[in-house]
Formats: C-alpha cells, sequence, structure tokens
C-alpha cells in the first residue's frame, strides 16, 4: 500500500474534501491572531510539529498565530472544535490521519463528517513509525518477534499513543501481514506508553522517532524496524518493514493543516502558500528532521486527493479486519 498514490477516484469524492464557500473572506486577512489547533497534548509530536510552524507563521503574516491545546478521543475532539469553528480563517486545525481518515471508517459515530466538514489547506510533514520491544523480550528482530507472538499467544501486549492513532494502525497493519495476534493497550499519548514499555509492563511500543530516540541510543529500547519504504535518516542501522521480511505494514504519519468547510478559497490558498513557505525554510526543515519528519509542501489539491486517498485505503483496510473503535 503506497502512501502517496494521489489518486482521485476514492470512496469520497475529492469536492466533498475541497469544498469551497460563498462566504466573503476578510479583505484584510489575517486582521487578528489566529488560532492553530493542536489535537493531541502538550508534549506530543503533533503539538512540537505546530509550535515550529506557528512561530515561523507569526514572522510571515504579521499577526500571532497561537497554539491551542485541544486533545481527547483519539484526536476528535479538537477536530470537531475546528469543524464547527466560524469558517473566517482565524481557527484552524493542525491535522492527522487518526481524526481524518482514520476514526470515520472505525466509529459508528463521529461528531463531525470529515468529508464534509473540512477543507484541506495543506500538508506540512511526513514520518515514519517505528516497531520497539523492550531488551527483556527475547527477540532481535521484526521475525523474531513474530515468531515470539505465535509461540507465546495472548502474551504481549504494544503501546500506542491512543486509539485512531497513525501508531494504533501501525499496529494493526502489523497483525494484519504477520497473521499474528498481539494485545493493543491504547494511551492517552505516547509518553506514557513509552514509560511502561520502557519498564516492562507493555512488551513493545509503536511510536514516531522523535520520542524514542533517546531511548534507543541508550538502549531501553531496541527499535526492530521502521513502517517506512526507506530507513530513517536518524536510526540509519535499524531496516524498514518490508527489509525485515514484513511488506505491505508500510505506516507513514502524516501532518497537515485543515480548516473549516465553508471557509473562503482566498483564505485556504493564501494559508497554504504560507504553510508551504514556512515547509521550505532551512530552520523549518532542519527542526523537523531532528524529530525525524520530513518537511511537505504540496498543494490544496494534492493534500485533498492524499486526504482521500488514505480515506479509500482504511475503509478497505478496516473491512477486512473487522476493526472497530467504539
Amino acid at each position: 500500500m503506497k502512501f502517496f498514490n494521489l489518486i482521485a477516484a476514492a470512496t469520497i469524492g475529492l469536492s466533498t474534501i475541497t469544498a469551497t464557500s460563498v462566504q466573503a473572506a476578510d479583505p484584510a486577512y489575517p486582521s487578528k491572531p489566529i488560532r492553530l489547533i493542536a489535537t493531541y497534548g502538550p508534549g506530543s509530536s503533533i503539538d512540537i510539529i505546530a509550535r515550529i510552524f506557528a512561530q515561523s507563521l507569526s514572522e510571515q503574516m504579521g499577526q500571532s498565530v497561537i497554539v491551542e491545546n485541544k486533545p481527547g478521543a483519539g484526536g476528535d475532539l479538537g477536530t470537531d472544535f475546528v469543524a464547527k469553528s466560524p469558517a473566517d480563517g482565524y481557527t484552524i486545525g493542525f491535522a492527522s490521519a487518526g481524526p481524518i481518515t482514520v476514526n470515520p471508517n472505525a466509529r459508528e459515530k463521529m461528531p463531525y463528517d470529515a468529508t464534509k466538514d473540512l477543507a484541506p489547506v495543506a500538508l506540512v510533514g511526513t514520518g515514519p513509525n517505528v516497531i520497539l520491544a523492550n531488551p527483556s523480550l527475547p527477540v532481535k528482530n521484526l521475525q523474531e518477534l513474530v515468531s515470539y507472538i505465535k509461540a507465546n499467544p495472548n502474551k504481549v501486549a504494544y503501546g500506542s499513543a491512543g486509539i485512531g492513532t497513525s501508531n494504533h494502525i501501525a499496529g494493526e497493519l502489523f497483525q494484519h501481514e504477520s497473521k499474528t495476534k498481539i494485545l493493543h493497550v491504547p494511551y492517552k499519548g505516547n509518553s506514557e506508553a513509552i514509560t511502561d514499555a520502557i519498564g516492562g509492563r507493555i512488551q513493545v511500543v509503536i511510536s514516531g522517532v522523535p520520542p524514542i530516540l533517546s531511548f534507543v541510543k541508550s538502549g531501553q529500547l531496541r527499535a526492530l524496524a521502521v513502517a517506512d519504504t526507506k530507513r530513517s535518516e536518524l536510526l540509519p542501522q535499524v531496516p524498514t518493514v518490508s527489509e525485515a521480511g514484513l511488506p505491505g505494514s508500510e505506516s507513514v504519519a502524516w501532518y497537515g493543516i485543515v480548516a473549516p468547510a465553508a471557509t473562503p478559497e482566498t483564505v485556504l490558498q493564501r494559508l497554504n502558500e504560507e504553510f508551504s513557505k514556512a515547509a521550505n525554510k532551512p530552520e523549518v526543515k532542519s527542526k523537523l528532521r531532528s524529530m525525524g519528519i520530513v518537511a511537505q509542501s504540496i498543494s490544496r489539491e494534492d493534500f485533498g486527493k492524499l486526504m482521500a486517498d488514505e480515506y479509500a485505503r482504511f475503509k478497505v483496510l478496516f473491512s477486512q479486519i473487522n476493526l472497530q473503535m467504539d
């Protein structure tokens, strides 16, 4: 399953994602501070990246861009807040796959319609997940983990940053492709899952690169595979899932910006230009690279296609594995 397969032929039409408004745009936009809603808590990857871009946009646009954390329900609470905010460009959200393309396909009821209530603004970065184990677990690579799980049914648990997060979906993909069953323990954030993996309360944790780098280097966690098509620059010694013998279980986290669907097109385009400008700054690229994230800069249309493709991908996957998160 390729992440960047930007096709328009998806379960949802692109037109529903890129809905525009008849509402008039503020000719002086932005004439007041912009609220950037981080849908996960302080210290999360979303929070850190949001603050990097908020600082850059504040400098570029001459108005403060203020990050507000609204975590909960796998990103749904903050995303719902954005969807129901005034469509004037002064409340936008930092989005990820969870509340946009995962949860809507895995939950029976959602407080918003991700295909109608939100407009894509910009994709700003991508980063892989890493499958890690506590060193006390007698495995040194991914295939040994698969064998150990099969030999020890119901005895291995993995932690994620929460239901519907990219870490959770990476775990589901791992189980699907390896034909294993591993207990999922959702946490309120990555830090709690990592802490429990280090302490041995769970055996495996799936995480983005930034929070686990120091623990891999110190030997407190053993990195088994990177869930991407290429190795991470920050973990060059760790093989990809395909190299480790489990192709098809790639799970790349993406980070982007969304706005209420009725936001004027001129405002959406201005925001896309500003976020793209920030993503191309050497200092922003460097900060993201230090987190294992690759800065991205694409059009609103391509970001909309990406979201549509991901939505369709998870719709098929979840029907195959019968995943429900309610």
